[in-house]
């Protein structure tokens, strides 16, 4: 057995952005893995079992054999629990961590201060393959550390580098938290359908369908947003008399800016 774990690859916390990150590394070939999950689902015991994933309730077990340790752990059960895997960085393994709103500064204390860590925020899109995660390495990260972060999140969908700390905190605001914008929309379109007297069930289906189309056609054609929208912009027509609502001084862009100051505001104060 002690054979098999070298240079393993540990997962910690297999919810959904960890699940995505397995069925990822599966589909990469990358092997052996190890996970660490108290309770594992009948669901992850089987994609486990199929796929050769060892699942352990403890660290201990698994310490000495980890080169690479991601932590995909809520933050407030981060904060509790990290001084519990500080083996494993003393050990020399890299930490990916995918905590919103926990600094390096935090993680050092817990993990010692010549840690090897990179910070990284996906976004929930990536459980199907179609999310962007962007990644943060400090000094003391080595190239070959950055490209084993960067295939480890791959699997995800696009990928980014930020050059500071600090822009995690921007991204986590955009991205990270910006799935949750667009459901919004989707379901204040739905409702303003409902409003001019679509029925629920045919505005949700229209909404629906909208918001999904048009990410699709905005993956496909390279082209900026504005061009797109312009496309479906006719001078005097319909479309014009909603984007003068939408983009008056007080309309979605400025509505944004404030969501998301206020999104990444609270990004600081949770690492503060």
């Amino acid at each position: 057995m002690p054979g098999k774990r070298k240079s393993a690859t540990l997962l910690v916390g297999a919810g959904r952005m960890g699940g995505a990150l397995l069925n990822g590394w599966v589909n990469s070939g990358l092997n052996p893995i190890i996970a660490i999950e108290p309770v594992p689902s009948p669901k992850l015991k089987k994609f486990a079992g199929e796929h050769g994933i060892e699942l352990v309730d403890h660290v201990d077990r698994v310490a000495a054999a980890v080169r690479t340790c991601v932590v995909a752990l809520k933050p407030q059960v981060l904060r509790t629990e990290a001084a519990a895997l500080r083996a494993i960085p003393q050990k020399g393994a890299l930490m990916l961590s995918i905590a919103a709103g926990t600094s390096l500064a935090q993680l050092k204390l817990a993990w010692g201060r010549r840690a090897h860590i990179v910070r990284a925020m996906p976004n929930t899109p990536g459980a199907i393959g179609y999310g962007i995660t962007a990644l943060y390495a400090p000094r003391n990260i080595s190239l070959a550390e950055r490209k084993r972060a960067h295939a480890l999140v791959a699997g995800l969908g696009e990928v980014v580098w930020v050059n500071s700390e600090d822009d995690i905190d921007a991204v986590t605001a955009v991205s990270g938290s910006g799935p949750a914008y667009v459901f919004l929309l989707t379901e204040a379109l739905a409702r303003a359908g409902e409003n001019i007297g679509l029925s629920p069930a045919v505005a949700a289906q229209l909404a629906r369908a909208t918001v999904v189309g048009s990410g699709m056609l905005l993956a496909k054609d390279a082209r900026p947003p504005s061009e797109l929208r312009h496309d479906v912009t006719s001078p005097g027509g319909t479309t014009e008399a909603a984007s003068k609502v939408l983009m008056a001084e007080d309309g979605l862009e400025a509505l944004l800016r404030r969501a998301v100051a206020a999104a990444r505001q609270r990004a600081v104060e949770l690492r503060s």
